[in-house]
């Protein structure tokens, strides 16, 4: 029986006169990568806002682990369960490696009480911080600072300092963006080793990669949904390839 992590039920977003989420639905399932795809101005990035807390809807309900979650702010849905990457790279990048998933790990781990002890002896969430970079396959380059790292590894450290947080599921905003071929390669076998564990939800615009990965792909045009279903059925889908694909 599929398990649920995450429902967004109509969720509709209004700028003024503009519908940039038009009445959207959507489950995320563990064990399963969920694409989102669409061009520029189709909602994708919206509607990723909108399930990450970090803007309300208009209109609909979003849903995390049975709970609903619609007024609930971006770091208690982060607490529950929630992880979350950038289109940009959103890293420290003075701090090595290790701080940064560090940090991450503390935002859930959180002891005021604590204050005069430094982060470095906080065992729980330096454990948990090697093992998130340990997962993304960061081992070697802990004390790395991170402004150092290839393009590829800078996102590899953001999916790590998501998993330092403990998360069911993963909203992930074009983390192949730049990205080359064996870079490519290197973050989906991370997203497929990830997936048995999470939901995991991918805004992406590498159609190639897309349709690798994928287990359902959901089509936005205008901030609708055009089409959600198989790799295979979107592929086919004679309305995909006229809005998007490009008839191929």
């Amino acid at each position: 029986m599929a398990e649920i992590l995450m429902r967004g039920h109509g969720i509709t977003r209004r700028w003024g006169g503009l519908v940039a989420v038009n009445e959207v639905s959507l489950e995320l399932e563990r064990g399963t990568v969920h694409a989102v795809i669409g061009t520029n101005g189709a909602g994708k990035s919206t509607l990723i806002n909108i399930l990450s807390g970090e803007i309300p809807p208009s209109s609909g309900r979003v849903e995390l682990l049975g709970q609903d979650v619609t007024p609930w702010t971006q770091p208690r849905r982060a607490r529950a369960g929630l992880g979350r990457s950038y289109q940009r790279n959103t890293i420290y990048p003075s701090f090595t490696v290790l701080e940064n998933c560090r940090l991450a790990a503390q935002a859930t781990v959180q002891k005021p009480w604590h204050w005069w002890q430094p982060a470095g002896r906080c065992s729980t969430s330096t454990t948990a911080a090697r093992e998130a970079a340990g997962r993304a396959g960061l081992d070697d380059l802990l004390q790395r600072p991170a402004g150092l790292l290839s393009h590829g590894q800078k996102r590899q450290l953001e999916i790590a300092m998501c998993l330092a947080t403990a998360p069911q599921v993963l909203l992930l905003d074009e983390p192949l963006a730049g990205m080359g071929a064996e870079e490519t390669d290197r973050m989906l076998a991370l997203l497929a080793e990830l997936k048995a564990g999470h939901a995991i939800l991918l805004v992406e615009h590498d159609m190639d990669a897309v349709f690798r990965i994928a287990d359902r792909i959901t089509v936005m045009v205008n901030g609708s949904v055009l089409a959600s279903d198989s790799p295979e059925a979107v592929r086919a889908s004679p309305e995909v390839q006229a809005a998007y694909l490009g008839g191929h």
